[in-house]
């Protein structure tokens, strides 16, 4: 009897916690993907990952360092432009591994995502509903909404099965984004929910 939750066996790659940092530049978004060491430090450089700008199909490539030589996985939209859309995880080669969308309507108060993988569906949403509606009032207040505020909020995802957690992303309290996010299902490939927390940044605002 497998121990793992479901009839699934882990992934391919399995990283049960790490980093996403986030760089601003013009024209493009970059994230940095690091290891947690088991003190809770930032440790090695896993992917690097590049968000072009105005593009039809939203996509972010992650390579294998900052050299950005070597792409090891992507995600990518399925529609052009679209606040429904669907979007693939893929490995190095253009493989699907995974995908994962917003549910729009429930997203409206509290953003709400589906994330599915081989042997998992999940969903997740922010941890605390009044602060996800209190981020949208803000936003829509004349001039105050033009104030930058860090808004620290979190997201869980859980197992449609079983209610498992499957995924969390942490937002930390710093000036550019910092979320430190952890992987207790070992079913959910690194690539998978890297991508998936990067698009909690990303696309958040679509």
């Amino acid at each position: 009897m497998s121990e793992f939750p479901g009839t699934q066996p882990p992934a391919a790659m399995v990283v049960p916690a790490f980093f996403v940092k986030q760089r601003i530049t013009v024209m493009v978004n970059r994230y940095e993907i690091l290891a947690a060491n088991p003190d809770g430090t930032e440790g090695p450089l896993l992917a690097f990952a590049e968000q072009k700008r105005m593009k039809l199909k939203e996509e972010v490539v992650f390579f294998s360092d900052e050299s950005r030589s070597r792409p090891v996985f992507s995600f990518k939209a399925r529609q052009r432009l679209d606040v429904h859309a669907e979007h693939d995880a893929l490995d190095e080669y253009g493989n699907p591994i995974g995908s994962f969308s917003k549910q729009f309507g429930v997203s409206l108060l509290r953003s709400t995502w589906n994330l599915s993988a081989p042997g998992l569906t999940a969903v997740g949403q922010e941890r605390r509903p009044l602060l996800a509606i209190l981020r949208r009032i803000w936003d829509f207040i004349p001039v105050v909404g033009d104030i930058w505020v860090p808004f620290i909020f979190h997201f869980d995802f859980v197992d449609t099965a079983t209610g498992a957690t499957v995924l969390v992303s942490e937002r930390q309290k710093e000036v550019r984004d910092r979320y430190a996010v952890t992987v207790p299902d070992p079913r959910l490939d690194f690539r998978v929910a890297a991508s998936m927390a990067v698009a909690l940044d990303a696309l958040q605002s679509r």
